[in-house]
């Protein structure tokens, strides 16, 4: 009986935390998570579960600075990969990036993951956005 009480508060507090997150931040929890899942599936191969990258062959993402100046320019490395040398932390890489045929939102969340992991903090980048970084690829 004590453990279904404890159970119950326990729920009802885990309920109320939850309620009071404002509905910017359930929504980067939600990018957040879904992103995990395919960072997981589609990109951890490459560039490693800590986003470290792959020696002098594929570029870490951990280089907060390279991810905030290239913001745009992410979703089309996703969607369409790329072939151009890329300066990441002071090195070049020059291996080609395959592209990943998602919809915009599996490319919000996925980049929503990124940058915000691996020592990077830039919020949600939300489906609409990739949507405008997409019609301005190329």
């Amino acid at each position: 009986m004590k453990i279904l009480i404890i159970a119950t508060l326990a729920l009802c507090c885990v309920s109320m935390i939850w309620s009071c997150q404002s509905e910017g931040q359930l929504e980067f929890a939600r990018y957040y998570s879904s992103g995990m899942a395919i960072y997981q599936d589609k990109c951890q191969n490459c560039h490693g579960n800590k986003g470290e990258g792959l020696l002098a062959l594929i570029p870490p993402l951990t280089d907060s600075s390279y991810l905030k100046n290239n913001k745009a320019a992410l979703a089309c490395m996703v969607k369409y990969g790329t072939n151009k040398t890329l300066t990441v932390a002071g090195r070049a890489f020059d291996d080609k990036m395959k592209g990943v045929d998602m919809a915009p939102v599996e490319i919000a969340e996925v980049l929503t993951y990124i940058t915000n992991s691996f020592g990077n903090k830039m919020g949600t980048i939300t489906s609409d956005q990739v949507s405008k970084y997409l019609a301005d690829c190329k």
